[in-house]
């Protein structure tokens, strides 16, 4: 893991106090080290200067031993080292190297490690000093220090004298080298008073550690415990609970803080109820507004209808004319002969005329009324929106009983190809009426006389989780969209058509009727050969949540 990552990311009091832990100990470890090592250093340096005034004074009273080479005498001097467990070895030399004293044991062949020391000796004649480890890991400090004598030089002008000599004109005093001695002292006691001192020092230090790494840790938890406090109200003002605040009164940057904290958290609490006021008030006025854009949606569908109706009018007219005229004939020719006969001279053949009048009335009378309950059908506002199990090809079929007449006075022939197989599908009738109503005349503007459209009907089965569909499909050989068209059609108010002939409309009324009833229509339009619409139907009813969604993405006044 990256340090530098995991540090960056801690939290503010491993950040604040690991550093600080860090600088201590590695300030706890060098000054113990430093303390250590001048301790141990110092303890030596007693060691060897006891041992400098000690070798001194063995010097200074071996003089007479060494010069008279008197063992009894240089033995009872080495006899007092006894005493001292320091020295290990001790040996007096003579000018020469002979041996003439020792007391103890040395060999210097077991030396492992010699390291030369400094001493205080500054005269010619003093030997070096070492500290030395023998093999067996055992150190001790090898002391030399030389034997001398005084001797005065006397000029033979003055050994004459008998009224002594004035010590003024005496020649210096030649100090003269006797003999050396040799001090071993052990440092075994020196190295077990360095090693428990360095252990008091380690443990002083460790406690002094641990005591300020409690002290900055209570010291950091108290400095960060306002912020934790802090941090905690945050997290759940974030979550929306405005109710917080923090109760921190101090003089310091924290308390400060808090304060303007608190005052942040009452602007925020105080807007808030400002902002949920504004949001009442706009969802009233929301759906006051979508009531008032509902019903424009209801008038604006039914204008369309009577748009369409109104373009349908002439041809339901001359539609009309037809059976009222032959209903009016029917009823003239059987008046008249019935007012020429006598109630009981009427015959055989007589009553059978009469009988095909009546029923070619009341055949033609019945056209008439299918035509207008169609007609009503299809302009009548409901009242309320519902679907309900219907059969696609009743709808073209009434559609087409309105709007034949039409088509026949423009010369355009309209065929059916029906699949009498495909099912029912849940949907409102009307609004379809409405749909394929457009759909159709849409058809019959863009097609000239003589001209024909195709209306065919056909059946998509289930797949997986695809539930099955039914396809409408209205063919023409017209004019055709042209292809920087095809994307606008179904926009509001859109329209290609003449003047007077559309009012942009339908297409987008169609539009948003389809994706209500969850379908979808569409286009494929040649400018040489003519346009293709399909209407696309589930099978199953579209549930709320696709109703919803289908309004949302429909783009005109009904999605």
């Amino acid at each position: 893991m990256n340090l530098r990552k995991w540090f960056y990311n801690a939290k503010l009091r491993t950040k604040v106090l690991l550093p600080i832990i860090v600088i201590l100990l590695i300030s706890s470890l060098v000054t113990s080290t430093y303390m250590i090592k001048r301790q141990a250093h110092g303890i030596r340096r007693e060691l060897e200067t006891a041992g400098e005034t000690m070798i001194r004074m063995l010097a200074a009273n071996a003089e007479t031993g060494v010069i008279l080479e008197s063992q009894y005498e240089l033995d009872e001097m080495l006899t007092l080292l006894h005493g001292f467990n320091v020295v290990r070895y001790a040996a007096i030399y003579s000018t020469d190297s002979r041996l003439l004293s020792e007391a103890g044991e040395w060999n210097n062949d077991a030396i492992a490690y010699r390291k030369r020391i400094k001493t205080a000796f500054t005269d010619d004649l003093a030997h070096h000093d070492y500290q030395v480890r023998l093999n067996n890991g055992d150190e001790f400090i090898v002391l030399n220090y030389p034997i001398t004598t005084r001797r005065e030089a006397l000029d033979r002008e003055l050994l004459g004298m008998t009224a002594g000599y004035d010590k003024v004109n005496r020649d210096d005093i030649v100090i003269e080298k006797v003999g050396s001695i040799k001090l071993v002292l052990s440092l075994a006691n020196v190295n077990k008073a360095i090693t428990e001192a360095q252990k008091a020092a380690l443990l002083v230090t460790a406690a002094i550690l641990l005591f300020g790494i409690l002290t900055i840790a209570f010291l950091v938890r108290f400095v960060t415990r306002p912020i934790r406090v802090l941090l905690t109200a945050t997290d759940r003002i974030s979550r929306g609970d405005l109710t917080q605040s923090v109760d921190i009164h101090s003089g310091d940057e924290i308390g400060h803080l808090a304060d303007t904290f608190n005052k942040m958290v009452d602007s925020l609490r105080q807007s808030r109820n400002e902002i949920e006021e504004y949001n009442r008030n706009l969802e009233h006025k929301i759906v006051q507004r979508t009531m008032e854009l509902e019903e424009t949606q209801a008038q604006l569908l039914q204008s369309e209808k009577m748009g369409a109706i109104g373009q349908l009018a002439a041809g339901v007219a001359h539609e009309l004319n037809n059976p009222l005229g032959g209903i009016l004939g029917y009823s003239q020719i059987a008046l008249e002969k019935m007012s020429k006969s006598g109630p009981t001279e009427i015959d055989e053949k007589q009553h059978q005329d009469y009988l095909r009048y009546l029923s070619e009335i009341e055949k033609q009378a019945r056209r008439c009324k299918n035509i207008v309950q169609n007609l009503l059908k299809f302009s009548r506002l409901p009242e309320k929106i519902e679907f309900e199990q219907i059969s696609i090809n009743h709808i073209i079929k009434d559609t087409v009983t309105f709007i034949e007449h039409q088509l026949n006075m423009h010369q355009i022939e309209l065929k059916l190809e029906l699949n009498e197989r495909i099912p029912e599908i849940s949907g409102n009738a009307g609004q379809l009426q409405q749909v394929f109503t457009n759909l159709i005349i849409n058809a019959m503007h863009a097609s000239e006389s003589g001209n024909c459209i195709i209306i065919k009907t056909q059946s998509s089965p289930a797949l997986g989780e695809f539930g099955g569909a039914i396809e409408i499909m209205f063919i023409d050989n017209g004019c055709g969209i042209p292809s920087e068209n095809i994307k606008k059609i179904f926009e509001p108010f859109f329209t290609t058509k003449e003047l007077g002939k559309g009012t942009g409309l339908g297409l987008s009324v169609s539009y948003g009727i389809i994706r209500n009833h969850g379908g979808e229509i569409k286009v494929t339009s040649d400018e040489e050969k003519g346009t293709t619409f399909i209407v696309v139907l589930p099978l199953q009813k579209p549930t709320l949540e696709a109703d919803n969604l289908n309004k949302q993405k429909a783009p005109n006044f009904l999605g």
